[in-house]
């Protein structure tokens, strides 16, 4: 009998501190993420180098990578309020270009809007001299989640992986303690806001650095206005049609622009 009274007193008390724990849960619903995007440039410009080009392509990178570093920072924010996100690139100070800097994956241009409510995107985004405003639904990405976790700005996030774009490999974590279905650039559709992004095979990552659990004003998260109206379709078709001559090079520059 007495056994039978301990056991009830422990199944009580386990009940109570998970009840008190889940009444003192913090969940962050709106405020701002700072990330960072991370390119190993010399490995991206290592898979461009073959040899058919490598007579004029390697001198170029030797000297490349005396005047740059190995690793190219890029500083955004995630805003988040309700069921609405925008992610906004931040202009770099004094950033270098060149043959190969101007490329889609080592730089950072896109402007994107998500409504959850509506399951729709609103993207600014600059191909070369033109700019587009692409607007259709949310991509749709097969996740599949793991048990594996790690801690991000603070937060304990679960990974998840998936494939994009049909060969593009990626790595997300996410944290329910946000929960919005939200990431940086189009990177959605995980039970919970992610904070970090690997795509290991295109050698770049965004993680996030910072969390600012705070209110918004009003408007400050709004779709961008500025492009040539398109569709997913329609900004494929484009692309195809400016990277027609390209041949291999239109390869890397069509996946980035497609991110």
């Amino acid at each position: 009998m007495m056994k039978k009274y301990i056991t009830i007193v422990l199944i009580s008390a386990l009940f109570c501190t998970n009840t008190l724990l889940a009444q003192h849960a913090h969940f962050t619903t709106t405020g701002i993420i700072e990330f960072e995007k991370n390119i190993n440039t010399y490995a991206i410009i290592k898979k461009q180098i073959n040899k058919d080009n490598d007579g004029f392509l390697a001198p170029m990178f030797d000297e490349y990578k005396k005047n740059n570093p190995q690793f190219k920072k890029l500083k955004s924010t995630l805003s988040f309020s309700g069921n609405n996100t925008l992610f906004t690139p931040i202009e770099p100070e004094n950033e270098k270009s060149g043959f190969f800097g101007d490329g889609p994956i080592t730089t950072q241009k896109n402007i994107v809007y998500n409504d959850f409510n509506t399951h729709t995107k609103v993207c600014q985004k600059e191909v070369f001299e033109e700019t587009f405003l692409l607007k259709d639904t949310l991509r749709k990405i097969k996740w599949k989640i793991t048990d594996e976790t790690r801690v991000i700005a603070g937060y304990t996030c679960r990974r998840a992986n998936a494939i994009v774009l049909d060969s593009i490999y990626v790595v997300a974590f996410y944290t329910t303690e946000i929960p919005l279905s939200g990431g940086p650039e189009s990177f959605t559709g995980l039970p919970g806001m992610i904070l970090g992004v690997a795509l290991p095979h295109e050698n770049i990552t965004w993680f996030a650095t910072k969390v600012t659990d705070t209110t918004l004003p009003t408007n400050t998260i709004v779709p961008p206005k500025k492009g040539k109206p398109v569709d997913d379709k329609g900004l494929k078709e484009a692309l195809q049609k400016a990277f027609k001559s390209w041949g291999e090079w239109a390869q890397p520059y069509y996946k980035g622009f497609l991110l």
